[in-house]
């Protein structure tokens, strides 16, 4: 395989897992340049979390290309380190990545700054370290982290940021990332993370067991309903966001808070029992979601 077949087949690992998202990440109605940037933002994001979860393709050409040395290639904050050395090198420099390279010219068309880029490394190298949290203000500080900077990316690329827009989109994506941890209860148990805050699992009388088992109890289910309630009223919160931009802009927007509020739905509708798998909305709640939040109807 010659070095060009390895870069386009490194870049393909990672963009076609956008179709599998629970959200819209360059839809069809965007026009052709924001759906190619939007796509570039959308082949970091993915990496950097496939590099935290470790779910890179198998083979270890990730870490070539980042010029990790192949004893380390199972090392995840190695390869968060060399990832971040290389993108300093998207704004000064010619990257090593293939996805990273194709970021390069999103990042000068936009004028992007590094920092959202960073929050998202800064959150991935944050799950190797860290794998609870004690209170429901640390986990929105790492949702600062994980979830904000991908919003503050959309408005970037758009050219329309503004405080008002960047404070309702970080609702907005807070929310989406709460949903997420709802959804994956059991998943995230897997990797011995949890993402339920400890206070709130005490106050519902909650063990760490409970999560494991196959079916969730009577206050699993509260805890769950608890917090997607909070996740409902954050993109209650950023839903005026919608309302504040234009034409396919705003189809975009209301399909993210959209989606958010069919998750919820979903959970709901599963008693919110996430533990067998995660409760995951049909196309037609989506879309009366979607004609509901373009409505500006709660």
């Amino acid at each position: 395989m010659t070095g060009t077949d390895t870069a386009t087949a490194l870049e393909r690992a990672t963009l076609d897992k956008a179709a599998r998202e629970n959200f819209p990440v360059a839809p069809f109605f965007l026009p052709r340049a924001w759906r190619t940037d939007l796509m570039a933002v959308y082949g970091f994001a993915r990496l950097v979390d496939d590099i935290g979860d470790g779910d890179l393709a198998p083979g270890g050409a990730d870490a070539r290309a980042l010029g990790v040395p192949e004893e380390r290639a199972g090392d995840r904050l190695a390869l968060l380190d060399a990832f971040e050395t290389d993108l300093g090198r998207v704004f000064d420099g010619t990257p090593h990545h293939p996805l990273l390279r194709r970021l390069q010219p999103t990042v000068r068309r936009r004028g992007l700054t590094p920092e959202p880029f960073l929050g998202l490394i800064a959150a991935n190298r944050q799950d190797q370290l860290v794998t609870r949290y004690e209170t429901y203000d640390d986990l929105l500080a790492y949702c600062a982290l994980s979830a904000n900077p991908v919003g503050r990316l959309v408005l970037g690329v758009t050219g329309t940021a503004t405080p008002e827009r960047v404070r309702r989109s970080d609702a907005v994506c807070t929310a989406l990332q709460i949903v997420e941890h709802l959804q994956d209860v059991a998943e995230d148990l897997g990797r011995d993370r949890i993402y339920l805050p400890a206070q709130d699992m005490k106050r519902f009388h909650v063990q760490e067991s409970d999560l494991a088992a196959p079916s969730a109890g009577a206050s699993v289910r509260a805890l769950v309903a608890f917090e997607a309630r909070r996740a409902h009223d954050l993109l209650n919160e950023g839903a005026p966001l919608v309302g504040s931009v234009h034409g396919r802009l705003k189809l975009l927007l209301a399909g993210f808070v959209a989606g958010g509020k069919a998750a919820v739905r979903a959970i709901a509708a599963a008693d919110f029992d996430v533990l067998p798998g995660p409760p995951k909305p049909g196309k037609l709640q989506l879309l009366r979601e979607a004609g509901t939040t373009l409505r500006g109807e709660g």
